[in-house]
């Protein structure tokens, strides 16, 4: 029994950095499991068809995939910290790859891009893992254009449960307050919070000047 337990965690911590052979499985649930909280949260924003938009944890590319219908004419940019997640995504995506869309490694606390850069990012089952929330804030503050659209989307938003966090190492559980307080903290305004279902949220924020 311990040794099932074992192997269930260890599969667990692909969830915040998938790698390898069940790291790709996890990316594979992952797309799927997550679409619903993706679809939703994308309709509480009125898309423009020429926008620049990063998604930031892209995880296995089935944003992208569906930000770019909503860019046509724009493109898009995908970011993890996750070298497999990357490959997955760039395969998933592989049509529009270096012409429209752009998948590369990186960290949500150094994101490397010039600033006012795009119109808008995306966030989906990914803080969990930013560490401090104060420093990647402020780096999507500094890579939006002014009055940028910044949509998180977390399908965790109770921090007295503990589950998964005392399962997924380096994982982190913010209640909706904390996420708007640290929005306006960090430079954004014309917060929106969306409940979805049980603990499941939807923020939608814009850059606003300083």
């Amino acid at each position: 029994m311990t040794c099932k337990r074992n192997v269930f965690l260890r599969i667990l911590q692909n969830t915040g950095n998938p790698k390898g052979f069940w790291g790709r499985v996890v990316l594979r649930g992952m797309n799927v499991g997550h679409a619903w909280l993706s679809k939703k949260s994308l309709d509480f924003i009125d898309w423009s068809s020429d926008w620049r938009v990063l998604d930031i944890g892209c995880g296995g590319g089935a944003n992208l995939k569906r930000l770019l219908k909503y860019c046509r004419n724009g493109s898009v940019y995908g970011l993890d910290a996750s070298a497999e997640s990357v490959a997955f995504a760039q395969k998933l995506n592989n049509k529009q790859l270096g012409k429209k869309c752009f998948i590369n490694v990186g960290r949500a606390a150094f994101l490397p891009y010039d600033d006012a850069f795009f119109d808008a990012v995306t966030a989906f089952e990914t803080i969990y893992f930013w560490g401090d929330l104060s420093v990647a804030f402020n780096e999507v503050a500094r890579v939006l254009k002014m009055n940028g659209r910044f949509l998180i989307g977390c399908e965790l938003c109770n921090p007295e449960n503990r589950f998964w966090c005392s399962k997924i190492e380096g994982m982190s559980v913010y209640s909706p307050e904390e996420i708007e307080r640290m929005l306006l903290s960090c430079g954004f305004g014309n917060i929106s919070v969306y409940r979805l279902r049980g603990d499941s949220y939807c923020f939608v924020s814009q850059r606003l000047e300083n």
